[in-house]
This record gives structure tokens, C-alpha cells and sequence, in this order.
């Protein structure tokens, strides 16, 4: 019998979930593939997005990532997915969601005023304007992400540090936030080159965000995170779990690759 949709008043449900092939059961189960990419395709079908990817090195051999407004849509999928030569390896649960350090519209009023000398009220509100409607399609595309089709995928699970002098839940909300100010400026100048999800995990699972990049050049998540760890908020205050590698692909040539037929 299915369940209720379960929906959350903001964002949406993320799953990552990595997977090993059954080799001996896969060998037995022709058809298999096709199984797990009807799961996919209707997954899709019921408004939710799915990426699948090849996993690089052994941590596992299949990676997929579904998002989308129902969670028990998003666990009837991931049974699904179980019904096949799949064994469940890693998994990871956050939901996506707007930063509470985002520039708030008195902030943006405040640059324009103090780094552009824009004080007449007219000119002030036109740009302002302009400003609204640009972070309503922001936070539309961090809560309802579409996300556009890349060669490369990397995912790692972080948390900010609660230990000694490098607590960064002791520090002022206004220290914290000129912090993310500067972190989020190397994360722009990267626009165009990665596209960056960060969704919020806090009472979720074991870490706090899930971060998940993808690019059509490998290289790029190499030098976004590096550039990234020398910046305080990851240097003093960044943990960091396992990393997590792949190729996207179609479905049937993803599971194809990995040996599934």
C-alpha cells in the first residue's frame, strides 16, 4: 500500500546512495538493469530527479542521487533500487535549503548606498527591485534544484568544527557571516566551471551538509576544494568525511558499465 506523501514545508528530500554489485547474483538476473532503469525513469516521472554515476575507485561501484518534494516516494525508491543484484554500501540524507547567511535585502540596500553612492530613493528601489527578483530565482534553484547534466560528479558529507578556540558555534552570527561572506565568494568565482549543491543534514545523518559538485572538467573539483581549504571557514572550522567520485552517465550505460545488464 503506498504512503502518504511526506513533504517538507521547505525544500526538498536528497538522497545519496552507493551501492556494490552483487557479482555472483548479477551473473543470474539478466534483465536486472532494465529493472533499476524503470525504477529510475519513474522516479522522474513523478516529478523527483534522479543522477546516476559510475563510482571511481572502490568505495563503491554505483553511485545515485535522487532528489524531490515526497521522502517516501524517495524510500519507495531506494527499496526499489534493493530489489535488484544492488548491495547498499553508503547512503546520505539532507534536504535542501537556503543558507541563514544569504545577504538580506537591507544588506544589498546598504552596499548600493555605501560602495556605489546610490542614495536617490528612485535609483535605490529600481536596483532593488532588480536585486528581488534575482534572489527569488537564487533560492527557488536551492530549494527546487534542476539540476543540468555533467561529466563528473563529486559528493562529501562536512560539519563545522565544536572544539577548543575553533568553535564556530561560539562565534557571533556576525563574525560567521562575513566568514561564509568570503567562503562564498571563492565558491562564485568558480560559476560557470562547477555547479555547487550544498544541502543541510543537521539532525539528519551524521554530518551536517552534504556537498555535492559537478563539472565536466575533473580538475575543477580538485582546485575548488583546495582553493576552499585554505579559507578559515574550512581551515579553522571544516571537518570533512569521505569524498566520493563518479562518472554520470544514462542509466542504462551506467549500470551497463558497472556490470549489470
Amino acid at each position: 500500500m503506498p504512503m502518504e506523501p511526506v513533504t517538507p514545508s521547505i525544500g526538498w528530500g536528497v538522497l545519496h546512495l552507493f551501492f556494490r554489485v552483487d557479482r555472483e547474483r548479477a551473473e543470474h538476473e539478466p534483465g536486472a538493469a532494465k529493472r533499476i532503469a524503470d525504477a529510475v525513469a519513474s522516479l522522474v516521472a513523478d516529478d523527483h530527479q534522479v543522477l546516476v554515476f559510475a563510482v571511481l575507485g572502490h568505495k563503491a561501484d554505483l553511485g545515485v542521487m535522487a532528489y524531490g518534494p515526497d521522502l517516501a516516494r524517495l524510500h519507495a525508491f531506494q527499496q526499489e533500487l534493493l530489489s535488484g543484484p544492488l548491495l547498499p554500501d553508503y547512503s546520505y540524507v539532507s534536504l535542501t535549503e537556503l543558507s541563514e547567511y544569504s545577504a538580506s535585502e537591507e544588506d544589498e540596500r546598504a552596499r548600493l548606498i555605501s560602495e556605489e553612492a546610490l542614495t536617490d530613493d528612485a535609483a535605490l528601489e529600481a536596483r532593488l527591485a532588480v536585486w528581488r527578483d534575482r534572489i527569488e530565482h537564487y533560492r527557488d534553484n536551492r530549494l527546487h534544484p534542476r539540476l543540468p547534466e555533467r561529466k563528473v560528479i563529486g559528493f562529501y558529507p562536512m560539519s563545522k568544527r565544536r572544539s577548543g578556540d575553533d568553535n564556530w558555534y561560539r562565534l557571533p552570527f556576525d563574525a560567521r557571516k562575513d566568514l561564509m561572506a568570503g567562503h562564498a565568494r571563492i565558491g562564485r568565482s568558480y560559476a560557470g566551471r562547477v555547479l555547487q549543491l550544498i544541502t543541510g543534514s543537521v539532525g539528519l545523518d551524521d554530518w551536517e551538509w552534504g556537498v555535492t559538485l559537478l563539472a565536466d572538467d575533473p580538475v575543477v573539483l580538485k582546485e575548488i576544494v583546495n582553493e576552499m581549504r585554505f579559507d578559515d571557514v574550512s581551515a579553522r572550522y571544516g571537518e570533512f568525511g569521505p569524498f566520493f567520485t563518479g562518472l554520470v552517465l544514462d542509466p542504462a550505460d551506467a549500470l551497463e558499465r558497472v556490470g549489470l545488464r
